[in-house]
């Protein structure tokens, strides 16, 4: 076994993210009393990743300090005091996920039946669609739920989960192609926001508004959607890429009240930090049951992306709104 591994960190803040990162190499050592050592096998790109690196994002880190959100791979040793996990289990773990190994407390992994791109992309954005949509959202069946960003890695199962709920979906996306995935996922109404407004759409076809808007995007798509709530509607916002490169933007015009106390609406913010705990364990059993029997599609972008050198490359593609599903970088 080696005795070193590389990994990528943010060694400086930039809105650049190549000038932000270096791949760096540390010493490999024997996991603590409590900890796993995990060899990762695929890793999850996620929108955070820039704004993690320019130093913006909700809990800023000083540098220097490891990137990468969820990833998979397989235990290779364990701390003494460690009682769930042997060598060879496969795991899920979040965050510092842009290293060929790395060490993670026993209570901060989740088991898992297979270290592929498919379970990664259960991570971030398959627990974000699911408790953001149940626990926050209090999701029901017979309701009309608008996803943004409907066929990014997060959406995508929004789509899918307010499906299987007895729901009907709204989503938008940027191309026919990816308003012809949607289709395939079970969506209702695509919305490709280059050939159509989503205002016109709503005020045309569903003139009573939707129940719950899962938002990511920010801007106009935020502003349309909270306009669109129905009597007791709730937004949540999971994101704002929107504004990840210019940071927040000035608004003038009415205070969100004025369009949340006439139908007793609210907006929820999500983050899923703050859920892990009390909710993840459970949720991320049901997705990987769902995938399982084939109720549940985790749509992997087809470009291939190998190796921390390709990680830049990977966040840039993601950014560029090609990807079609989760986009991963594998090693």
């Amino acid at each position: 076994m080696t005795t070193t591994y590389r990994k990528l960190i943010a060694a400086r803040h930039s809105k650049n993210f190549r000038d932000a990162i270096e791949i760096v190499e540390s010493p490999l050592r024997d996991p603590a009393p409590r900890e796993l050592l995990l060899r990762t096998r695929c890793t999850g790109v996620n929108a955070a990743d820039r704004i993690m690196a320019a130093g913006a994002y909700i809990a800023a880190t000083p540098v220097p300090f490891d990137l990468g959100g969820e990833a998979v791979g397989e235990v290779v040793a364990v701390g003494a005091q460690v009682q769930h996990y042997r060598p060879g289990d496969a795991v899920l773990t979040l965050g510092g996920g842009y290293s060929e190994y790395s060490y993670h407390p026993e209570t901060r992994v989740f088991p898992i039946p297979r270290a592929t791109p498919e379970i990664v992309s259960l991570g971030v954005g398959g627990l974000t669609a699911s408790i953001a949509l149940e626990v926050v959202g209090e999701m029901k069946s017979g309701e009309t739920v608008l996803v943004t960003a409907a066929a990014g890695g997060t959406g995508h199962f929004a789509v899918q989960l307010a499906k299987l709920a007895g729901n009907h979906v709204i989503g938008t996306c940027s191309s026919d192609d990816k308003a012809g995935l949607l289709r395939t996922l079970g969506c209702d109404r695509p919305v490709n926001y280059r050939r159509e407004n989503l205002h016109d759409v709503l005020k045309s076809e569903y003139p009573k508004g939707v129940h719950i808007v899962f938002e990511s995007v920010g801007g106009d798509l935020f502003d349309t959607g909270l306009r669109h709530l129905a009597v007791r509607g709730r937004l949540i916002t999971i994101g704002y890429i929107a504004e990840y490169d210019t940071g927040a933007q000035k608004v003038e015009q009415a205070r969100v009240y004025s369009y949340l106390l006439p139908k007793s609406a609210s907006v929820r913010g999500f983050w899923l930090n703050h859920f892990l705990r009390d909710h993840a364990p459970a949720h991320l059993l049901k997705l990987v049951g769902l995938l399982d029997s084939g109720k549940l599609t985790a749509e992997v972008d087809s470009r291939v992306f190998r190796g921390l050198e390709a990680v830049a490359d990977a966040v840039e593609y993601l950014y560029s709104g090609q990807n079609h599903g989760k986009v991963v970088v594998s090693y």
